[in-house]
């Protein structure tokens, strides 16, 4: 099974130089976990979500109004593309322990593939599961 088959084509997302302010009411409105951060073309520039917000802006006393996403977002990028099999995309979220992971195609997101869409799936069970379980233990070492 292909990414393009569970992948979430709706994709919110925010440009760098909006407010960490502005990614926080994102996030809440649409009951997600992070943000791609794209240019107004489409190009994943990083990743924001709602612990880089408390981290690297609330508890470092900035002011999320004027706190550009740019400054608090993870430039280190791990995506996949629609092409690619579910398995690949497990075996990525597993090894680089994140939940949701940016679907890019020639340059440009377009979807997202969460754990919770591997979960979903009934023929994804053992990767959502695998994957699951290896984030898990590896948040839990020491």
């Amino acid at each position: 099974m292909q990414v393009r088959e569970l992948m979430n084509t709706n994709v919110i997302s925010i440009t760098p130089e909006e407010s960490a302010s502005l990614a926080a009411r994102l996030i809440a409105r649409h009951n997600i976990g992070s943000l791609p951060v794209c240019t107004d073309g489409g190009q994943l520039r990083g990743m924001v979500t709602d612990r880089d917000i408390v981290l690297r802006c609330i508890a470092a006393e900035e002011d999320p109004a004027k706190t550009p996403v740019r400054d608090i977002m993870t430039r280190s990028l791990t995506f996949i593309s629609p092409e690619d099999d579910i398995r690949a995309a497990s075996h990525l979220m597993s090894e680089q322990q994140i939940r949701r992971l940016p679907v890019v195609d020639s340059g440009k997101v377009v979807g997202m593939l969460s754990l919770g869409d591997l979960a979903s799936c009934h023929k994804c069970d053992m990767e959502a599961s695998r994957a699951l379980s290896e984030i898990s233990e590896n948040i839990r070492k020491p």
